[in-house]
């Protein structure tokens, strides 16, 4: 019971104390709410406040943006304006000018004009002038006419004669006069003729033999270099021309570099230094890399090479030929052969031609073709230069000398000086080669001896200039129209180069024959080489 009782008056207790907390909350909530409202209406009062400065600001601001704006597009609209008078004044002032050129055209027409119609007028008094002069030339003509009728009929009336009779005797006694005077004409003439005949003869004869000896020199003196395409050309000649220099200088040969499409002329009298030449051209635009120190580098190559290859040739020829136990010495000269013309035939293929005679007429006639053979390829080893020196001896006298020299038989030695006649023949095969050597250049258009000739007056040239001391090298171009003469520098100075140019010169004028002039350059080259390590 008591439990029962403490039970109920916890139970209300606690409802109590739930009510009072309700109560409470409810109070609370009440008093917050009140308190919350009185906040914001505080927050809202402030808030307005900050929204009213915000405007405030927010105005002033906008004002004074405004007022910059409009500065600024006061600023614009001056400069504007500013470049639109600029624009506007400088078109007035073109409107002006063509206003004032136009005006001056219009002055210059009406004074042309008035020129041309003052012409007009001029031409049109003439022109009545004329017309005048030209009625009384007519009349004055008609009064002349009339005077030189009655003037004929006086005449005919004083001489018994009519006008016809009289004109057909002035024309047989003018008939009779110009006879004789023409036959006197054409008599002085023939004589003349006579006399000039002969000399014009030798003219034309002449003119001719020059024409075909150029053309001819220039055909067997002149090789062609073709490239790929002309951009070569610019790398040949170099830098101011220092490469063209350097190989011309290396090989003497003149290089020509014109207007021929993809081609580039060589031009020289001695056929090894163009086959050199064109060699070195070939290696040097092939490798791409062309300066004057690659330039002296592959030409002393391929002179090597040319050498090599000469050598090449003439061991082939003599094995060819059946030939054996030939001197080395005679066995290069074969080789150097087919770089030498006689008279403008080929020297290898004339002594080839020769020593195949040769070998079928001594079998022919029973004597040893072998000798005959052997002769028949020397007899014109003389015709070949001597690298040491060459001599003024006729070219059959130094091949038999150049035979003893390197151990050929005697009758070999015989068949080649006695080809030409200038010693005794001793044995049978001297004539046989000689029968042979005038059977190959006996053929039509074997030989031009023009040329022959001419690439002897080349030589001389070259000997001219080594015959004066400090001399390096000579060499001879342009078809012998200039002697270009390399010095020692350590010999000759400046002033003894333009005296050796001089003398040599003169030198050439007093001792030589020549057409034309010959001009001669002295270079004189200074190097300095250094070797970095």
């Amino acid at each position: 019971m008591w439990a029962f009782f403490l039970l109920i008056n916890y139970t209300m207790d606690s409802t109590m104390i739930i009510i009072a907390a309700i109560v409470g909350l409810a109070i609370g909530f009440a008093i917050a709410k009140f308190l919350e409202k009185g906040k914001a209406s505080k927050t809202i009062i402030n808030a307005k406040k900050d929204a009213e400065r915000i405007l405030k600001d927010a105005n002033a601001e906008g004002e004074s943006i405004k007022k910059e704006k409009i500065l600024q597009a006061k600023e614009k609209f001056l400069e504007l304006k500013a470049e639109h008078e600029k624009v506007i004044n400088s078109k007035d002032r073109k409107i002006n000018e063509a206003e004032k050129r136009t005006r001056d055209k219009e002055s210059q027409v009406s004074s042309e004009l008035a020129k041309n119609k003052n012409m007009n007028s001029q031409l049109d008094n003439k022109l009545k002038d004329v017309e005048q002069k030209k009625e009384l030339f007519e009349k004055r003509h008609e009064e002349l006419d009339k005077m030189h009728k009655s003037q004929i009929q006086q005449l005919e009336v004083i001489s018994g004669l009519s006008a016809d009779d009289a004109k057909n005797q002035l024309v047989e006694s003018l008939k009779e006069t110009a006879k004789s005077d023409a036959m006197a004409y054409i008599q002085s003439t023939v004589e003349e003729s006579k006399l000039t005949a002969q000399q014009e003869a030798r003219k034309i004869i002449i003119n001719t033999i020059q024409r075909i000896g150029t053309e001819e020199a220039v055909e067997n003196c002149v090789s062609v270099f073709n490239i790929e395409s002309d951009d070569v050309k610019g790398r040949i000649i170099g830098r101011e021309g220092r490469n063209i220099r350097a190989l011309e200088a290396a090989t003497g040969v003149e290089i020509i570099v014109d207007d021929t499409p993809e081609a580039i002329i060589l031009s020289c009298f001695d056929s090894v230094r163009r086959e050199v030449a064109r060699l070195s051209l070939h290696k040097l635009v092939t490798d791409g890399r062309i300066h004057p120190a690659r330039i002296e580098e592959i030409v002393k190559k391929t002179e090597k090479q040319i050498e090599a290859e000469i050598v090449e040739i003439g061991k082939r020829t003599v094995i060819d030929l059946g030939i054996h136990g030939l001197h080395p010495e005679l066995i290069r000269a074969v080789g150097r052969m087919k770089y030498r013309s006689s008279y403008g035939q080929n020297l290898l293929q004339h002594s080839r031609e020769v020593a195949k005679l040769c070998g079928v007429m001594a079998a022919e006639l029973g004597l040893n073709p072998k000798i005959a053979k052997r002769a028949g390829l020397l007899h014109d080893i003389g015709k070949v230069p001597n690298t040491e020196n060459e001599v003024e001896t006729p070219h059959a006298i130094l091949g038999m000398q150049w035979a003893e020299k390197f151990g050929e038989k005697e009758e070999v030695c015989n068949a080649i000086g006695a080809h030409h006649d200038e010693i005794e023949m001793k044995t049978l095969i001297a004539p046989i080669v000689q029968v042979c050597d005038a059977i190959s250049g006996a053929r039509p258009g074997a030989r031009r001896q023009v040329l022959d000739s001419y690439i002897q007056r080349l030589k001389d040239l070259e000997e001219v200039a080594f015959g004066f001391s400090g001399v390096q090298k000579a060499y001879a171009i342009q078809a012998g129209r200039e002697l270009r003469v390399i010095v020692e520098s350590e010999k000759v100075n400046d002033d003894r180069a333009a005296q050796l140019s001089f003398e040599i010169s003169q030198k050439i004028q007093t001792d030589m024959t020549y057409p034309g002039q010959v001009k001669v350059t002295v270079i004189r080259e200074t190097r300095a080489v250094n070797v970095a390590k």
